[in-house]
Parts: structure tokens; C-alpha cells; sequence
């Protein structure tokens, strides 16, 4: 593939890489309002991420977006500690003790 090949090819794929990522964006500003949050991680981590995010074809901020909504939901969706799983819990770590 020849230089201008490559080039054209690179700025193809951003292009599109460009409108998928406004299109992701305008659905979800369509679904809520949005506020911006910054954080500061580890550098490992953001690598990781952008790795990540390449992997899957997104942005990101997408894939941060899609794993901190997938947490929360899923932390959401936990049935509540109550005293009957509290002592099932309980009777299930002296059962272990007693054999371990």
C-alpha cells in the first residue's frame, strides 16, 4: 500500500471513527442530560481503557460511560441486605470455618 494509500485509508477510518462517536453522543444527549466529570486515574488504567475502547470500536469516554452505567446498574439491581440473608450469609462463613 502506497503512502497516499495508507493515508487516505487512516482518514477514512477517522472519518467514520468521527460520525459514529457524534452519533453516540447525540442518542445519548437525546436519553438524559449530560454533565461532564472529570477524574483522575492511573496511567496503566487510561491506557487500558483506550486499549480497550479500540478493541470494542468506541470512544473512551463511551466504554467509561457503558462500564460505569453497567456497574451501577448492576449494583442497583442487588436484592437488599436483609436479616434473613445477613444470617444465611453468616451461617455460610461458619459452616466454611469449621471445614476449612
Amino acid at each position: 500500500m502506497t503512502d497516499e494509500a495508507d493515508r487516505a485509508r487512516r482518514r477514512a477510518i477517522r472519518a467514520e471513527y468521527a460520525e459514529e462517536e457524534a452519533e453516540a453522543g447525540e442518542a445519548e444527549a437525546l436519553e438524559s442530560a449530560q454533565t461532564v466529570l472529570s477524574v483522575r486515574i492511573p496511567k496503566q488504567l487510561a491506557e487500558e481503557l483506550k486499549e480497550q475502547a479500540a478493541a470494542e470500536h468506541i470512544g473512551t469516554s463511551a466504554l467509561v460511560r457503558k462500564i460505569l452505567t453497567k456497574t451501577i446498574h448492576a449494583r442497583l439491581e442487588e436484592p437488599p441486605l436483609t436479616e434473613e440473608r445477613v444470617e444465611m450469609i453468616a451461617r455460610r462463613v461458619f459452616r466454611e470455618l469449621r471445614e476449612g
